[in-house]
């Protein structure tokens, strides 16, 4: 696909993204925490008295941060202070970049990849673009010339060092199982189905009538491969977000907002606005390498396709596969956003060293043993089959 191809891709990721997902999450943070608390949530901004279950709070929002006084505090370094927030929302925008939501595509002459850039690093683009954000956090804190923004900023940086760490070693077992660092490859490879008790055909005890062994058949997800890494590697994404349970930068009860203390309208938006973005992003990286990406369970591109051109062509059979990929991808995507937002009111704020324990001597040694558990079982599995 030609350069100029990949710009309809971007502006449609950007659209969803940023104007669609980035304000929605405003709104089910509101409703998921009621309904967990037993509470009506947002219901108050309305238009002509249509309140449309909440869902005009994020303009009332956008709106208010508008409008809201810029200021800088006495003695701040103004110039720094205004591009912390964009350094830390910026790296989480273009880190959706690399995550594909789609395969590829072929109708009427032309071919469409769902991926702005199909980088072989992908994996790696999105761990050292997503670092970057730290820096943003950490100027936050010293440019507002506040003792507690300057602890808030300390707080980020050990934290995101802590969990960086953790995050990287966890993801590799994931490497050793697919052999790549694309997520496109990953997505492909995550469509075939592999025989759960498979190995029971080469044990000499079993003998023969093996047959039911080619009904328990699962997807090659992620998930299913290595579901260790799953957990570890989601702990390790919430850590470096911030969020609660990890929210100890901001620690509103200890240092009243931490990094961002000394920031109030649009500035301030951008702060919660990456935030926000991180989710998504994390769902998206997540559901590309654990959960399929954009594959429909038990049923691989070609094979949708194949069935789908009998009845409209082989063009619109494309494009009808490429709608239901897109639309797999994304429900996907937001039942992991739940599932962080579950985890987000459920789970009270750890305190700092809990964070840090939690990350140097649970999350890494579970790491390294899943690195060294996955070698021995490939190197087993390899034996077996020849």
């Amino acid at each position: 696909m030609e350069v100029g191809a990949y710009v309809p891709v971007a502006l449609f990721l950007f659209a969803v993204i940023a104007l669609v997902f980035a304000p929605l999450m405003t709104w089910v943070e509101r409703k998921q925490s009621a309904l967990m608390q037993d509470r009506i949530g947002a219901n108050r901004a309305d238009i002509l008295g249509i309140k449309a279950i909440g869902l005009l709070h994020p303009i009332a929002d956008a709106i208010k941060m508008i409008t809201k006084e810029d200021t800088v505090p006495d003695g701040g370094d103004r110039l720094l202070h205004t591009l912390a927030p964009i350094i830390a929302t910026v790296p989480a925008m273009i880190s959706f970049a690399v995550i594909p939501y789609g395969g590829s595509y072929q109708a009427w002459g032309a071919e469409w990849d769902l991926v702005v850039a199909d980088l072989d690093y992908g994996v790696l683009y999105i761990f050292a673009v997503a670092s970057l954000a730290t820096y943003g956090n950490v100027l936050a804190g010293w440019a507002s010339n506040n003792n507690w923004g300057m602890l808030g900023g300390i707080r980020v940086a050990a934290q995101m060092i802590s969990y960086e760490v953790a995050m990287g070693v966890s993801a590799v077992g994931v490497f050793m199982i697919f052999g790549t660092l694309r997520l496109t490859d990953m997505g492909f490879a995550q469509q075939e189905t592999f025989r759960l008790l498979g190995f029971v055909e080469h044990l000499g005890w079993v003998g023969a009538g093996t047959w039911w062994v080619e009904l328990i058949k699962i997807p090659m997800w992620g998930i299913f491969l290595q579901p260790l890494a799953f957990f570890l590697f989601l702990t390790a994404l919430m850590a470096e977000n911030k969020r609660a349970p990890f929210d100890i930068p901001e620690g509103e009860s200890e240092i009243i907002a931490g990094y961002f203390i000394e920031y109030s309208g649009m500035k301030f938006g951008l702060f919660y606005m990456g935030e926000w973005v991180e989710v998504v992003v994390i769902s998206g990286l997540m559901t590309a390498m654990f959960l399929g990406g954009w594959s429909i369970p038990y049923l691989p591109d070609d094979v949708l396709v194949e069935f789908l051109r009998h009845g409209v062509g082989l063009n619109m059979a494309n494009v009808l596969a490429m709608i239901a990929h897109v639309a797999t991808f994304f429900l996907k995507v937001i039942v992991l956003i739940w599932f962080q937002q579950l985890i987000r009111w459920s789970v009270p704020r750890f305190r700092y060293d809990q964070v840090m324990n939690l990350g140097w001597k649970i999350l890494l040694p579970l790491s390294l043993a899943n690195i060294v558990i996955t070698g021995l079982g490939i190197l087993i599995i390899g034996e077996i089959m020849n």
